[in-house]
């Protein structure tokens, strides 16, 4: 049995791995990093990425990855300007649709489509973003029914709380003082409940949104919303997956640097937090994937150990994931 966690691409700096099982084969659809140049942003402006790669295994323990090359290139998308952040694959009656996140000519975050007749693309993007679509990292899971919905959203230079806050939780009575800007999340009291990311339907052609955005609810053991001053709420990077009949939505706390994950009884949940997957790594981000192949469950993430800590060049690493047999995550140990 091979040695993990290890690297999965060290020839060139990917991040965000969104992994899916496609044909019996393991897909990996990451974010592609590069060094363009421009200075550190508070708002990530120096995560300057403009394409997509797709790599696939027939053994993510012991082969190297094939890298099929540019699937998607910032050029090709009619709407967006810069900044291919996140992205995620899903299959539907033989074709794959690739929902991403980029910025467009006015600096605002959207999702956009790109359909392809395999896997491996190339993908071609439609013309315009998703309506009513904002902020960044989706996540595009498949139910057993058939139905394909959306996970979506990331704080700060993620824009979700510009959709959010403040008017939102002036309305109900918060007041955040002079910190209700476009950052006021980070910045808000203790106890105000934390904001939540989004889930929502995709329609039968999986182009557009078929419903109004669902706030992601996390609860906590007492059955109360997690609060704003819990290192354990969420930033970005969501994550769904199924296991014995539940939905496990994971995700990231950002500036705490957890991998969390918590527990629901259906897709829009509500979901009642359970733990740590992954302790801080190296490097500001946190960004993961689950998913079973051949029997065995594995986290996808990144860090920058190879960058030596340049937080903007991250790269690829797998580690074997396990379960308790109440149906808890045991918490991985990073190498």
């Amino acid at each position: 049995m091979a040695k993990l966690p290890r690297y999965l691409f060290p020839s060139d700096y990917m991040a965000d791995p969104s992994a899916n099982v496609f044909n019996g084969k393991l897909y990996i659809y990451p974010s592609h990093d590069r060094e363009a140049g421009h200075a550190f942003d508070d708002d990530g402006g120096h995560f300057q990425m403009k394409d997509y790669h797709v790599l696939s295994f027939n053994d993510v323990e012991n082969d190297e990855a094939t890298d099929h090359g540019v699937i998607l290139d910032v050029k090709d998308v009619a709407w967006a300007e810069k900044q291919m952040w996140d992205n995620d694959v899903v299959e539907k009656n033989g074709k794959y649709y690739l929902i991403f996140s980029a910025k467009d000519y006015n600096g605002v975050f959207h999702l956009g489509v790109a359909v392809a007749d395999k896997p491996e693309g190339p993908f071609v993007a439609q013309e315009q973003p998703i309506r009513g679509s904002f902020s960044i990292d989706p996540c595009v899971f498949k139910d057993d029914d058939g139905e394909i919905y959306c996970y979506f959203g990331g704080l700060w230079g993620g824009q979700l709380q510009w959709y959010q806050a403040p008017e939102k939780l002036q309305k109900e009575g918060i007041d955040l003082g002079p910190a209700a800007d476009k950052k006021t999340q980070l910045y808000a009291p203790a106890d105000v409940p934390a904001l939540p990311s989004f889930v929502v339907r995709m329609s039968d052609d999986v182009m557009q949104f078929a419903e109004a955005p669902h706030s992601v609810v996390i609860l906590d053991k007492n059955g109360e919303p997690l609060k704003a001053g819990d290192p354990h709420r969420f930033f970005e990077a969501s994550w769904m997956h199924k296991y014995n009949g539940k939905y496990y939505f994971s995700y990231s706390t950002g500036d705490s640097h957890f991998l969390c994950y918590a527990i629901g009884d259906n897709p829009y949940g509500p979901f009642t937090y359970q733990g740590v997957i992954l302790d801080p790594v190296v490097g500001w981000t946190t960004h993961h994937s689950i998913v079973e192949y051949k029997g065995q469950w594995y986290l996808f993430y990144h860090d920058c150990v190879p960058s030596n800590d340049v937080t903007h060049l991250r790269s690829l690493k797998v580690q074997r994931l396990f379960y308790n047999e109440d149906g808890t995550i045991k918490k991985v140990v990073n190498e």
